[in-house]
């Protein structure tokens, strides 16, 4: 269908021991479909197959048995290895990583340069994603130079350079102090009003908030799927996985439990007050 960024059709891969033997599947039986412009969360402990199953969407990884389509091309074949990661970019935790000149703007512009941009093409990119992502006028700056979160702002215009219709956030505000995080996520909220297909692998539960949509991976399978309001709600079930939920979700489930009557899907310290302020 047009309107499917990502498509993933009983989706199965297994790290081997030894290189031959399998020994657990990572990513298990796993359908799932991201549309166009539309802003995924996906969550889960550690080993539940989040990370592993984001490796799938850039072509990093390729499924041990199932499909895996984005932006329509199959990503078992080989040469479809281009398109499909000039479709879809990534973000990993630690920017240091993704970093590779010693200019700002030259960083940027390394991703277009290898894509076989023209000069002047490459200029008007580089400008355009260091502008989108407030970094512009630190283009003729150090990349070590930066904090945190600058680099990773800068990360994302070396992606955004590439003209990507999906961009994977995997895990990318992990190694970040609470400052650098509001940085990324601004970025990320303008990304998404923009149009571009955001997936965000995450830990911090007030990020997945901001989504449209949750998938909660247990064990490599999706064990809840939904809106924000919808997953946070079910307070216990997130806690039998090992996961939190929003302060303010958190809150209204501890209110509950005293018998005080509020929504069981409030995910705003305004709404919580509304709700407050309606009781008798």
């Amino acid at each position: 269908m047009k309107d499917i960024m990502i498509d993933c059709k009983n989706l199965f891969y297994a790290y081997a021991d030894d290189g031959e033997t399998v020994s657990t599947y990572a990513v298990n039986d796993v359908s799932l479909e991201v549309r166009r412009g539309e802003f995924v969360a996906i969550l889960g402990r550690n080993g539940s197959g989040k990370s592993t199953i984001s490796k799938q969407f850039n072509g990093l990884f390729t499924p041990s048995s199932g499909k895996v389509y984005v932006d329509g091309f199959d990503t078992s074949l080989e040469g479809n290895v281009w398109d499909i990661r000039k479709s879809c970019g990534m973000i990993f935790q630690n920017p240091d990583n993704q970093i590779v000149a010693t200019i700002v703007e030259e960083d940027v512009a390394f991703g277009p340069e290898n894509l076989g941009i023209q000069p002047e093409e490459i200029r008007t990119r580089v400008d355009e994603a260091l502008k989108k992502v407030d970094m512009f006028e630190f283009r003729k700056h150090a990349p070590h130079l930066l904090s945190g979160g600058q680099k990773q702002r800068v990360a994302i215009a070396g992606i955004l350079a590439m003209k990507p219709k999906c961009i994977v956030f995997d895990e990318a505000t992990a190694m970040l102090d609470p400052s650098g995080r509001k940085e990324v996520m601004d970025t990320i909220e303008d990304l998404r009003k923009s149009g571009i297909t955001i997936i965000l692998i995450t830990h911090y539960m007030e990020e997945a908030a901001k989504a449209d949509r949750i998938i909660v991976m247990d064990s490599g399978s999706i064990v809840l799927e939904g809106t924000p309001r919808e997953v946070f709600s079910k307070v216990e079930e997130m806690k039998a996985l090992g996961l939190d939920v929003p302060q303010i979700c958190e809150l209204a489930y501890e209110l509950q439990k005293e018998g005080i009557d509020v929504r069981s899907d409030i995910l705003s310290i305004d709404e919580m007050v509304d709700a407050l302020c309606q009781l008798k």
